[in-house]
Order: C-alpha cells, then structure tokens, then sequence
C-alpha cells in the first residue's frame, strides 16, 4: 500500500451521503459534522476495549439492497454496524487490519456467540497485522493467515448470517481514515454472497478453487484482467478512472486505445514517479489525467471504473484490484460489475468532483 501520513483533513459535505446512509439503516453515521470515525471513537482506536460504548448495533437490520458507502464521507460507522449485526456468522478477508475498534467489535460477536472467522494477508502484512491476528485468536475469533501461494491477499470484504457482503476497497487502518478515498458495495445477491462464502471456506483451509463469479463478480487471479479490458475496451464515450497504482501496461494500453478512439478518458489518482511513464502515455492518446500530491488532504486508494455514465450501456467497476500485474493476476483480489443506477450516481458524482479537484497532468 502506498500510504504516506496526512495532517490535514478535507471538509466534507454530508448531505447526500446521509441520504444514502439512511437507506442502508445508517442514520448514526450521519451524526457528526464531519466524517471519518465517529465522535465517540479515536480514530486511534483507543475505545476499542469497550466496543459496546461505541455502537451498540446487535439489532440493527442488515441492508436490503444494493448500496454504496462512501469514505472518508460516511466515517467506518457503517462498516461498525454491519459487523455488529451480525447473529450467527461472519467472514471478514482482509489485507490490513490495524482498526483497535474493529477488532473489538469482532471479538465481542465471537463472545456473543457468533461464529467469527477472519483471514489476515501474511505475504505482505504479517507485521502489521499480527497485533490484530493475536488479539482477535485471544477473543475467540477463528482467525486464519492467508494462503502463501498468493503474492498477498489483498481482498477487502466482509460477511454477515451467509445473507449480506460488503465488497470494499478499504483496508481497515484507522490512520488512514480521515482522508482515503475508498467505496463499499454492500449487497444481498444471494448468487453472490454464496461465490464469497464458498471462495472464503476454501482459501480459509488454503484448497485451491476457481471462485464462482455470481452475479459479476470479478476474482484474482483468475478473472480480474480480463473483466477490466471488457469495460475499458467496451465503452464508447467515457471513462472515468481512480486507481492507487498505474503499472499494469496491458491495462494502459487498452485505456491509451480507447482514449484515441474517441473515448473521453479521465483518470484521477495520487502523483507517484512510479506512474510518470503510464500518466505520459495516456496524455498523448488524448487521454486527461490529473493527481493529487501525497501530502494533500484527499488520498485516491479506491479502485474504480465508471464506463458510459449516463447512457443504456452505462456500467461501473469497483474492487480491491490494482492496475499491477500482481494485483491482477497473482493476487487474491475481490471486485465487483454493477450497473445499479443509484450506485453508478454516486460513485460518477464523487469521481467527478475528485478529478475537479486535481492538478492537471
């Protein structure tokens, strides 16, 4: 992850989120006037040996619907009372984990009786996580390190009773909440939470699988590549891009194709030398680009698509793959295709004022 530390947080209008939140039975993490942890939590963690204290959701219903949650708008409230619903299991796979708060709310499920089973990257972040791997093993939760034979498992995703999965690109570091660009895609589709589960009880007992791709789900290594150059190379008259990383030259050329086929290609990320030779390609297929500096208040970690905003084949990607050869296809990764006008909405809107906001290229 290529985090640097930020000290200053951006104001954030909450208004239409709220909206959003409160049709996922969210109302809670719209109580502040800003976002980012709520009020009663130190973004530090620290409250986390009380979790009760900080939210008390065991009988909030899980979302009905399709929905997207936005960060660092909405704060990690809603991702804290997701897990707090939980009555009989929940799976979290996740690449980083230095959340004190959402540690707690696991181990309090587990002693709650819930069936918890967590999966923490080892490649990549063994360091990292084992504060939270010991103390997530000492509160009872099954807690699993990920199968070496991914270069990391950088999934994101959580679980609830088998019915609900919230298919992220955040890591839960609560260093990084206040100004990382990150989205969520919670979902019902019962084909695809049963491809998660099943994907989930097969790499927590390291048994290689092909995961099933329900409704649209995109999986590394197996699929990832293939189903981003389906949506790049399909769209037909603009591209909206955020990404952490720019690497995957098969990705850039593809995106060089379409922008000098006439499609109208922005892509908004944080500047990184690294990126410099993709970022040149791109502006002289036509391409526009713009970036945020690395001390800025606003970090683009998300990973997203939105293709043909505002037309019948209009559709939207959003996951935890970079544009790396690793993360597509050496990776464990989990996205998702939607096509959900009200997510693709959001998700146009806020990419939209992101490339507003950035230094041209």
């Amino acid at each position: 992850m290529l985090r640097g530390m930020f000290e200053t947080i951006r104001p954030r209008a909450l208004a239409p989120l709220c909206l959003l939140s409160v049709s996922l039975g969210f109302a809670s993490a719209c109580s502040g006037a800003t976002a980012g942890t709520p009020d009663a939590v130190d973004a530090g963690g620290d409250t986390a040996s009380k979790p009760d204290a900080v939210v008390d959701a065991s009988d909030a219903a899980p979302p009905t619907d399709k929905n997207l949650i936005v960060e660092p708008d909405q704060g990690m409230m809603p991702f804290y009372t997701l897990i707090s619903s939980a009555k009989h299991t929940l799976d979290m796979t996740m690449y980083e984990l230095r959340d004190t708060v959402a540690t707690g709310l696991l181990t309090t499920a587990a002693s709650k009786g819930v069936v918890v089973r967590v999966i923490l990257d080892q490649n990549l972040e063994m360091s990292d996580n084992t504060t939270a791997y010991n103390a997530l093993a000492a509160g009872k939760v099954q807690v699993h390190w990920a199968d070496p034979s991914y270069a990391a498992t950088h999934q994101k995703t959580i679980t609830v009773d088998g019915t609900t999965s919230a298919i992220m690109t955040v890591n839960f570091v609560s260093e990084d909440y206040p100004t990382s660009r990150d989205f969520a895609l919670l979902t019902t589709s019962s084909a695809d939470v049963a491809a998660i589960e099943k994907t989930f009880d097969a790499d927590f007992t390291n048994t290689a699988i092909t995961p099933p791709v329900g409704t649209n789900l995109v999986w590394s290594p197996t699929s990832s590549q293939s189903s981003l150059l389906g949506i790049i190379g399909g769209a037909k008259s603009s591209l909206l891009i955020e990404n952490e990383e720019m690497s995957d030259q098969v990705i850039v050329q593809a995106l060089v194709m379409a922008a000098s086929q006439g499609v109208d290609v922005k892509v908004a990320m944080t500047a990184s030398k690294e990126w410099d030779t993709s970022f040149s390609a791109l502006t002289v297929a036509g391409a526009h680009v713009v970036t945020y500096s690395k001390n800025a208040s606003l970090y683009i970690h998300a990973k997203v698509i939105v293709a043909d905003y505002g037309k019948s084949t209009a559709t939207a990607f959003l996951g935890s793959e970079n544009f790396s050869n690793a993360s597509l296809t050496e990776n464990r990764e989990l996205g998702v295709i939607t096509s959900d006008p009200g997510v693709m909405a959001v998700l146009d809107a806020t990419l939209a004022s992101d490339y507003a906001g950035g230094t041209p290229y």
